[in-house]
């Protein structure tokens, strides 16, 4: 009797009911059971009821029209932002002067000779080569103009970053307020960061850069902080312990420590500068990008093309110097006297280049591609472009993939009631994350609604989520391949390389010659954006698979197949979650861009906003960027739990 009733009070095996998603999922249908009819009832239809939206253009039109009146007139705009303004076109303009006065040698032997002092003669090589490669293209002048514009907006990124990563490294509460507002700038997209400077500053070189000041400084920040934050606590006792004050431990140990975060952070920002004085462009900053955007107005791929390879060989470069600089920080490099040896070299070269003449670069020297590459798309429009046997063209392709996946799942979403968006979001949120999770990403969707862009935001959406499944299956794919293969991750390495240092704007090139304007392109050139992050992310992360682990599995006789769905995939779910939320982010950035080439949705009414200045439009529509980007990283980066059971 005694056996039997321990027996009795041994805790039943866990259930169904004791698992924390069926609860979750319970609680779920409990709340939707009461609130769902209660919604139905008040607010029929499918769509975000009109009812519950606040109409925000009246207020904003009003403020877009006393800027306007008061910009010529107003003590604010006549003495501080017509100040900035002139403080920046004298910059712009003076570095601009001083790359032509120097002349395409100097330049040229400028580059090289630092590309060879930071990252040895390799680099130096492959400097001088882009730079005499932007010239044979034509592109010589537009060049030196997109080069000092990222110069003065890289400095004022780095300065203006570094200083809010200090506030935000050395205080807590400035690392909390700083942190939505780092968060905000990151995921606006940068169209809806020309509207506002574009109505202070108006078109021009001014407007042009302080929006990529704006886009480019939260990395800096971001990663200052974060090198200010991870400083060896026990270095920085031992400098505590010598009586030094708080500015000797900040300027003796604590930026000397975070160097290489700070390396790191300039490297992004000058990656995210070019790509902002890329798209700035559109505002009438000159240079390359307004090539390439005049050649797209145009349809002209092959001037888009001439404008384009210096935009990616312009990108290498800076990526790979800055990266050189970081990774070979603190090892014992040349002497500062090579640095004179070099300034010596450089001023040589440009001083004999003056002499010679050779300041502008030679007209006899350029290579006209445009007319080659029109006739190759012209050729690939009459047999690609249509008409090809069983596989069919990229038109086809295009029109395909339009109406069997994005109109199909523009009208699901759409069909919807509006309110179920909402479970699914929470549910979505919560199963991964916490309650809270779940109540931002809910607030980030509905707010949407009350902005009054439901509708584009889900056909913006259904691109995004259409995107993001190609890119998830191609890159799981390809970074599967590449962990498993070190030939393959070897030739794989500089196409990523080259696809990672592409601005935003070029990807549009190739998929106007391919698929033409429309949903379809917008797609694909967000795919082939996100591609690369998805791809090394996943090799990173399979690769990174504890070996004993692995040695364990091919003990007791798993074959490979096994061993990668047994035991990498599982132990690399972390890596794997991480690049399919780096695909969603970077997928939205270009979906966006689409808008240009027939995208639609919020995308077009960034555009429409800009190229028409209504504040009203533009603005609300980044705003709803944003509101979906926040949901979308919710529901797609599962949240740490503080502790085993609150939030859950």
């Amino acid at each position: 009797m005694a056996t039997i009733t321990a027996t009795a009070r041994k805790p039943a095996p866990p259930g169904i009911l004791t698992h924390r998603a069926v609860r979750k999922l319970l609680i779920l249908a409990l709340a939707a059971a009461i609130l769902a009819p209660i919604a139905a009832t008040q607010w029929s239809g499918a769509t975000w009821p009109s009812a519950l939206t606040v109409d925000v253009s009246e207020p904003l039109g009003k403020a877009s029209d006393w800027i306007i009146d008061n910009r010529d007139t107003h003590p604010l705009f006549l003495y501080f932002f017509g100040h900035v303004s002139n403080i920046v076109v004298i910059a712009v303009r003076a570095v601009y002067l001083a790359l032509l006065a120097v002349g395409w040698a100097g330049v040229t032997a400028i580059g090289a000779l630092v590309a060879w002092r930071v990252a040895g003669v390799r680099l130096a090589a492959g400097t001088a080569a882009a730079f005499l490669a932007c010239g044979l293209l034509g592109m010589w002048v537009p060049t030196m103009q997109t080069l000092a514009l990222m110069v003065v907006a890289v400095l004022a990124s780095v300065a203006v970053g570094a200083l809010l990563g200090l506030a935000a490294g050395l205080s807590d509460r400035m690392d909390r307020v700083l942190r939505p507002v780092l968060d905000t700038m990151q995921v606006l997209p940068a169209f809806a960061y020309l509207l506002p400077v574009v109505l202070v500053f108006g078109i021009g070189v001014p407007a042009a850069v302080l929006a990529t000041v704006v886009y480019a400084a939260p990395p800096m920040a971001r990663l200052t902080s974060l090198g200010l934050r991870g400083a060896d606590r026990e270095v920085l006792e031992a400098v505590e312990s010598l009586g030094s004050t708080a500015r000797q431990r900040l300027l003796t140990a604590r930026i000397p420590l975070a160097r290489k975060e700070l390396l790191l952070g300039v490297n992004q920002t000058i990656m995210m500068a070019l790509s902002m004085a890329v798209i700035a462009s559109v505002i009438g900053a000159g240079g390359l990008g307004d090539r390439v955007y005049q050649a797209l107005a145009s349809v002209d791929v092959g001037a888009a093309l001439a404008a384009g390879i210096p935009i990616v060989l312009l990108a290498v470069v800076l990526d790979r110097v800055t990266g050189a600089a970081g990774e070979r920080l603190g090892e014992s490099g040349k002497s500062p006297v090579t640095w004179l040896y070099a300034l010596v070299v450089a001023a040589a070269v440009a001083l004999a280049g003056r002499l010679a003449g050779f300041l502008d670069w030679p007209d006899g020297w350029d290579l006209n591609i445009a007319e080659p590459v029109n006739r190759a798309v012209d050729w690939m429009t009459a047999h690609l472009y249509s008409g090809v046997p069983v596989v069919g063209g990229t038109a086809d392709w295009a029109a395909h993939f339009t109406s069997w996946v994005l109109n199909p799942l523009r009208e699901g979403l759409q069909w919807l009631p509006w309110w179920s968006v909402l479970l699914i979001v929470a549910a979505l949120a919560w199963l991964i994350g916490t309650w809270r999770t779940a109540l931002t990403a809910v607030l980030a969707m509905a707010a949407i609604g009350v902005l009054g862009v439901w509708n584009p935001s889900l056909d913006t959406l259904s691109q995004v989520l259409a995107a993001v499944a190609v890119t998830l299956v191609v890159g799981f794919a390809t970074g599967i391949a590449a962990a498993r293969s070190d030939r393959f991750e070897r030739l794989l390495r500089p196409v990523l390389d080259v696809f990672q240092t592409m601005p935003q704007f070029v990807y549009l090139i190739p998929v106007v010659a391919l698929f033409g304007v429309g949903r379809a392109p917008a797609v694909a050139a967000a795919v082939v954006y996100a591609l690369p992050a998805v791809v090394r992310i996943t090799a990173q992360g399979l690769r990174q698979v504890d070996p004993a682990a692995m040695e364990s599995a091919r003990s007791l006789g798993a074959t490979s197949g096994q061993q990668l769905r047994q035991v990498q995939l599982p132990l690399a779910r972390p890596a794997l979650l991480l690049a399919a939320n780096q695909g969603v982010v970077l997928v939205l950035a270009v979906v966006i861009i689409g808008g240009l080439v027939g995208g639609g949705a919020l995308g077009y009414q960034v555009v429409f906003g800009l190229a028409q200045g209504d504040l009203a439009t533009g603005l609300v529509a980044g705003a709803a960027i944003v509101c979906l980007g926040l949901m979308l990283d919710r529901v797609t980066q599962p949240t740490e739990r503080r502790t085993t059971q609150k939030g859950a």
